[in-house]
């Protein structure tokens, strides 16, 4: 699904929907329901999407229309996914300190 995107830093909302095939009201009331969908805007206003977005886009619309989750179940994962992220970022970081303090000694 994720392979035929095109490899571009920004996409428009009508693209968005031609990628996902989702309607552009659907992806506008995902934006207001989940914080993960931050799209940024043009001068004109127009909705811009990244990568990152339609990543979290893809995720949702697997966990609603395959997996049959509730948007408030979605939401849930989604968010227990982000605080697992963090968690292993900052277990990451503490592994590095201790590489860099160990090439010191």
């Amino acid at each position: 699904m994720t392979e035929n995107i095109p490899d571009r830093v920004f996409y428009r909302i009508k693209e968005v929907c031609t990628i996902t095939g989702l309607k552009p009201h659907v992806l506008r009331y995902w934006e207001q329901e989940f914080k993960d969908i931050k799209p940024s805007k043009s001068s004109k206003g127009q909705r811009l999407y990244k990568r990152k977005d339609l990543d979290v886009i893809f995720t949702i619309k697997r966990l609603l229309y395959e997996k049959r989750f509730t948007i408030d179940g979605a939401k849930k994962y989604m968010s227990s996914r982000k605080h697992l992220l963090d968690q292993i970022r900052d277990d990451l970081i503490e592994v590095v300190r201790m590489l860099r303090e160990g090439d010191q000694q």
